[in-house]
């Protein structure tokens, strides 16, 4: 039999979601598949259901450049329930303890701040997506089984006290890939001597995406009904996950040459590391990498159009 053909549309381009709590990031996503009646799509890195904000959706040739997003920095406002600590370090598990709240000043809280600012080891949560022996941590964990996880380094950029309550603290943070910011509020509630879970999250940024223009899925349905065109101006550029790496701009012949596969060499390009490639200046070709010897190789080449 031959392959099944993809139904859908040709939608290429990021849509900045705003992920409502409630739902998977995989739900969230078929959802908007489904709403553009899009061909290809994928998320770049899951918020649990509890959590709501940034999720960039990447349509058709935007897939390419999940991975860049999947290793990008985070930020998160994140509300921690002091005195209680819970099965999945969310508000979402089974109560285990409950302590006493005594009351933190702001100069307390930040010298346990302190403690968590720049590079640290965590150790991944039981309730998590990693796999142990080809199974998910968080189906083991369903089952009652704990199995021993090595510590995993991560690095805290910013770590800030952004409100306070009786028995509540509010943080905000900006984070390295693979923190677990549920593991960060169990372990500052430790710190404290009272314990911890995250009772919201909020994810506000996603490497270059903030919280500004984020897009709602019930903005999406109504668009659906009334201006199709409309929701496909809402994507945003592929090269606009790619920002933090330098343009090099390529003459037609180079263009072909590197579209073949073959490294090029560009006048003035940088000396090492990936860039953003473009015919000329304005139509976008794709990631590429410097190689030893000055040229320019293709890496990942993506149709803008």
């Amino acid at each position: 039999m031959g392959r099944r053909r993809a139904r859908g549309r040709d939608v290429n381009g990021i849509l900045l979601l705003d992920k409502p709590s409630g739902i998977t990031s995989n739900d969230a996503l078929q959802q908007v598949k489904r709403l553009y009646f899009a061909k290809k799509a994928g998320h770049t890195g899951s918020l649990d259901p509890l959590a709501s904000g940034v999720l960039p959706i990447c349509m058709g040739e935007a897939t390419k450049a999940s991975a860049f997003l999947l290793d990008a920095d985070k930020r998160y406002r994140v509300r921690c329930k002091l005195g209680i600590r819970t099965a999945t370090g969310d508000a979402e598990g089974e109560v285990t303890q409950t302590r006493a709240v005594a009351s933190y000043s702001e100069e307390q809280l930040e010298a346990v701040f302190a403690e968590f600012r720049g590079s640290i080891e965590q150790i991944p949560p039981m309730y998590s997506a990693l796999k142990h022996q080809g199974q998910r941590l968080y189906k083991l964990a369903r089952q009652g089984v704990e199995v021993e996880r090595e510590p995993r380094s991560v690095e805290i950029y910013e770590l800030n006290l952004a409100g306070q309550g009786e028995d509540w603290i509010d943080i905000s943070v900006h984070c390295s890939k693979g923190t677990y910011v549920r593991t960060l509020a169990e372990d500052i509630g430790e710190k404290l001597g009272c314990g911890a879970h995250v009772s919201a999250l909020r994810r506000t940024a996603v490497g270059p995406y903030d919280d500004r223009n984020l897009v709602s899925i019930e903005t999406l349905k109504e668009l659906k009904e009334t201006d199709m065109a409309a929701m496909d101006k809402l994507l945003l550029p592929i090269e606009s996950a790619l920002t933090q790496w330098p343009d090099v701009n390529l003459s037609s012949d180079a263009a072909f040459y590197l579209q073949q596969g073959q490294p090029v060499l560009v006048p003035h390009a940088p000396t090492s590391g990936w860039v953003r490639l473009y015919e000329g200046e304005r139509s976008f070709l794709g990631m590429g990498e410097i190689l030893d010897d000055g040229r320019v190789a293709p890496r990942r080449l993506m149709k803008s159009a």
